[in-house]
């Protein structure tokens, strides 16, 4: 048993420490939380006890820390945690600040550093089995990629305030699904972005509905479509357009019933939260957490985290400018 403590009882802090109470390699001793009710209703509910940052990082039998914690926090805590010899499982984004992040090179990019970075996505079943198909080589060479993400409604205006914008907190999971399943780097976006949804995302400084496109070196193309409000749930959706022909990766439903009639054939609604939709995903991800603990290599590490930033900046650069931007990586 690995004993290990969750930084943040938020919620997706209380999705990862319920993940971690079910799997037998992890014991869940920490949480850490600087709202105290917070801290003491996710330790009674999972058994864990209430501690302070310093206290965790001190414990020789704490072998692992997960910071779910909010994203200015994320660097600093995985700096800490690494410097203790913890090994840490952080929450998207690593940082809001590309040239922080950087800085940070020697800490978290070093071969004895155990950083395993939450992009979910790469951990759903689905997109895994897309993954596996394209880069098989089942359907010929990948050509162009085709990657939809609507979440059904924006978000609060006050936490729109303080997530970096859309392309750091929404779309930084479809660059890094990019990378994944293109299985190279592209070299320069193109962003056209706009606030449509909802009049208040603009006038905090963010937009919520964007087109991008990504190009790489060999010349394969990307585009990404993302809207913070889809009127009909969570879209999440993956076309691979090969040499050969089409590999996809469609939405999963609520349930597999259909209705049929003379009005035609109806199916269930789409998933609507994102935390059904991956549920699995998250579950996979304290799994592979629990292989790093074992020793394993995370799947998911530093440079990731800092290419997916990098295209994030690339592409505010690119909407505000409305120009093409060559990726700094």
């Amino acid at each position: 048993m690995h004993n290990i403590a969750v930084i943040g009882a938020g919620r997706i802090g209380r999705i990862h420490a319920s993940n971690a109470k079910t799997d037998p390699r992890i014991d869940l001793k920490y949480v850490v939380d600087p709202i105290a009710s917070s801290a003491d209703d996710l330790a009674s509910s999972t058994g864990a006890k209430v501690a302070g940052l310093g206290e965790v990082l001190a414990d020789p039998d704490v072998s692992g820390v997960v910071v779910a914690s909010s994203t200015d926090t994320h660097l600093e805590f995985s700096v800490a945690a690494t410097a203790a010899g913890k090994a840490v499982f952080c929450e998207k984004p690593i940082d809001l600040d590309l040239s922080k992040a950087r800085a940070a090179a020697t800490a978290l990019g070093s071969d004895d550093a155990r950083l395993f970075l939450g992009f979910n996505r790469r951990f759903d079943h689905n997109f895994r089995q897309l993954r596996d198909r394209i880069h098989s080589g089942e359907m010929g060479a990948l050509e162009t990629l085709h990657i939809i993400s609507h979440d059904p409604s924006p978000p609060p205006i006050d936490y729109v305030r303080v997530s970096g914008g859309m392309f750091k907190d929404m779309t930084i999971h479809d660059f890094d699904m990019a990378r994944w399943l293109l299985g190279e780097d592209p070299v320069e976006v193109y962003a056209a972005a706009t606030s449509v949804v909802d009049p208040a995302i603009g006038e905090a400084g963010d937009v919520d509905t964007a087109k991008i496109l990504l190009r790489t070196q060999s010349g394969k193309i990307c585009v990404i479509s993302n809207s913070r409000r889809s009127g009909y749930g969570y879209d999440q959706r993956i076309e691979a357009f090969c040499a050969k022909g089409l590999l996809r990766a469609g939405n999963v439903l609520s349930s597999t019933v259909e209705v049929w009639g003379e009005f035609g054939s109806q199916t269930d609604a789409l998933q609507n939260f994102f935390l059904d939709r991956y549920a699995g995903a998250y579950r996979s991800e304290m799994s592979h957490f629990a292989d790093i603990l074992d020793g394993a290599t995370p799947a998911v590490g530093y440079q990731d985290g800092i290419s997916a930033l990098a295209i994030a900046e690339a592409a505010m650069e690119s909407h505000l400018g409305s120009k093409a931007v060559a990726i700094r990586y």
